[in-house]
């Protein structure tokens, strides 16, 4: 019985484990069907304590057989009652039936067979039901906060890093399973089967029933003690393991930086710290779970000695049965076995609460502004791009990314951003497609802030260039079309072409249907370049953002590439960053960032007269046309 106190205290709703518990409750019918498994096999579960028992003690004590027992049953039901005729057996049935005692005990024999198979089939149906609820709740949980990751503030990507958002999306999404799974599929049908076996137990002796549950709030209180302890590790052990898995990330996604820097023992012993940290609060989880059990089972076997001595001493005085007594020991016997389980359900329940609460803080995180509104669509740009007194200031810094900055770009408009690092030129280029919100001051776009139009109509007329290329695991074909399914073939063939990357694609073994490894790892750089170049150019931007587009190109290439983007910019507003200065004379202005405030605007010969701070980005920074 000491599995009945551990589920006595009622759960806080508000707890994040049992929040995505009633989830679970979403899927009515396949619930309901689960509960009526349950309810049968807990019958089933009754009928063979409360029928069989009785029934062996006739056939073989007095040599009775089924006929007689029959007959006894149809006696002890009180014949006017309106529901005696549908439980009465019919006498062409008594006759039918065994005279033979021991034929009698084999086709009892048969029919608790029968009915264990029945119950193992209510059992089946129930675990089958459950987990499948569990496996749909849970894969909608890892769908939403993936969903929720991909809308986060760009901010706090970059300021916290991918490992933990996926780390919570897929390790404790699979602790959330498990634990769903725990109390679904095992803890429900334990506890139905416990109850019942309870409740026969109390309806052949409640006296020895109600003194086996006063050990229950002492084993309540073991359970809770030792449920807190393994909650608190599971979350240090969650973390660790989070740690670890960005240590990893970081060590493998930088194995070129490792080797050339032999690192390889420094990378190894920073894996090998988290590592170790995580095997300790591991082993925290490990003591109080080894535990609770040989602890439960001792505190049970004190009371059946205690129950023992006291009904002794009543069946010794004659004022109990012992045949009660053993049977109502026997099922409380069975109720413990059906309960004992709990205790490490409780503790795997337990240990699922911290992974459930890091799930429910990503899905509750902030989200990028302008998500789920609906907003006006922004027309097409025509006229112009404005920022009106901007100030950007991230949270934790300890100055602005950008001060007061105001500045208008005409449509049409090829405009150079130059400045030293940290002089705020990429959260400049980020406040267009609104990848950040300035903290005072307004963008505006032909004369609208942004924020007051839906991001999905302003991003769709943006194309982006970064240094740093994207390439997802995929086909050629599929990366440049990426953002635009629909696209035609003969648009992709086209885009190729003018970003100069169909003279290799075609080379390669497969075309445009070549996959493209984990991080564009099987192309070159200057190949991955072209097909992000190609990727802009497919979406026909109003605005084209470039980035050191042409960082990862060769000499040989960058004249055709900047020669395609010439091209491809006429007619378009064109922000761009570039440390080459052959990029930088094409542009109608150049834009010169000094510790995030506008130094100068004017062109290159202007620049060069006034602008000290382009003077040195000259001397020190930009290489000389044509290098």
């Amino acid at each position: 019985m000491h599995g009945t106190a551990q589920m006595a205290a009622a759960p806080r709703l508000s707890d994040p484990f049992w929040r995505f518990a009633r989830e679970l409750l979403r899927y009515r019918a396949l619930s309901a069907m689960a509960a009526v498994f349950v309810v049968l096999s807990g019958a089933t579960l009754s009928a063979g304590l409360l029928g069989a028992m009785p029934v062996f003690e006739a056939v073989l004590g007095k040599r009775q057989h089924l006929g007689d027992l029959a007959l006894r049953f149809n006696h002890a039901i009180d014949s006017k009652a309106p529901w005696a005729s549908f439980l009465t057996v019919p006498e062409r049935v008594i006759s039918a039936l065994p005279k033979d005692p021991f034929v009698s005990l084999t086709w009892i024999m048969v029919g608790l067979c029968a009915l264990t198979i029945f119950g193992t089939v209510c059992n089946y149906m129930h675990a089958y039901l459950s987990i499948t609820i569990v496996n749909r709740v849970v894969t909608n949980v890892r769908r939403r906060a993936f969903h929720t990751a991909l809308r986060a503030p760009l901010w706090a990507v970059l300021r916290n890093g991918t490992a933990e958002p996926i780390s919570r999306i897929v390790n404790d999404s699979t602790q959330l399973a498990n634990g769903l799974t725990v109390l679904m599929s095992k803890a429900v049908l334990q506890v139905f089967k416990g109850i019942a076996a309870a409740a026969v137990a109390f309806a052949l002796d409640w006296r020895v029933a109600a003194a086996a549950l006063t050990v229950a709030p002492l084993i309540y209180t073991v359970i809770r003690k030792l449920g807190k302890r393994i909650r608190r590790a599971a979350g240090a052990a969650l973390q660790s393991q989070s740690e670890l898995y960005a240590t990893a990330a970081e060590s493998l996604q930088g194995l070129r930086v490792v080797k050339v820097h032999t690192a390889e023992r420094f990378e190894g012993g920073r894996f090998h710290r988290t590592n170790k940290r995580m095997l300790g609060e591991l082993n925290r989880v490990r003591s109080a779970r080894a535990l609770a059990s040989p602890l439960t089972e001792a505190l049970s076997i004190f009371l059946l000695c205690g129950l023992v001595l006291v009904a002794g001493r009543a069946i010794l005085a004659g004022r109990v049965d012992p045949g009660t007594f053993i049977l109502a020991l026997s099922a409380l016997g069975v109720a413990g076995a059906s309960l004992k389980p709990l205790t490490s359900i409780v503790n795997d329940i337990q240990a699922t609460h911290p992974a459930a609460r890091r799930l429910r803080e990503l899905l509750d995180s902030p989200q990028e502004p302008g998500h789920g509104m609906r907003l006006p669509r922004l027309a097409r740009h025509r006229e112009s791009i404005e920022l009106d007194r901007v100030t950007v200031a991230y949270p934790g810094a300890d100055r602005p990314a950008l001060r007061d900055v105001s500045l208008r770009i005409a449509h049409g408009e090829r405009v150079a951003i130059v400045g030293g690092n940290g002089s705020g030129k990429t959260t400049l280029l980020g406040l267009v497609p609104r990848l950040y919100d300035p903290t005072f001051g307004r963008v505006l776009i032909d004369g609208r802030d942004i924020r007051d139009v839906s991001v999905r109509s302003l991003r769709e007329q943006i194309g982006v260039v970064t240094q740093e290329t994207v390439l997802f695991r995929t086909t050629i074909r599929a990366n440049i079309a990426y953002g635009m399914p629909s696209a035609t073939e003969a648009r992709v063939l086209d885009a190729a072409r003018r970003a100069r990357a169909h003279e290799f694609i075609v080379k390669l073994p497969q075309g445009y249907e070549t996959p493209v490894a984990e991080s564009g790892g099987s192309l070159s750089g200057g190949q991955r370049q072209r097909l992000a170049i190609a990727r802009a150019i497919l979406r026909d931007p109003a605005i084209l953002i470039l980035d050191e587009a042409t960082s990862m190109v060769d000499a040989e290439s960058e004249a055709g590439i900047s020669a395609a983007l010439a091209e491809f910019a006429a007619g378009r507003t064109t922000l761009i960053v570039a440390h080459r200065l052959s990029t930088i004379l094409t542009c109608d202005s150049i834009i010169v960032l000094d510790d995030g405030e506008i130094a100068d605007r004017g062109t290159h010969e202007e620049l060069l007269v006034r602008c000290e701070p382009y003077r040195a980005l000259a001397r020190h920074q930009f290489a000389g046309p044509g290098s």
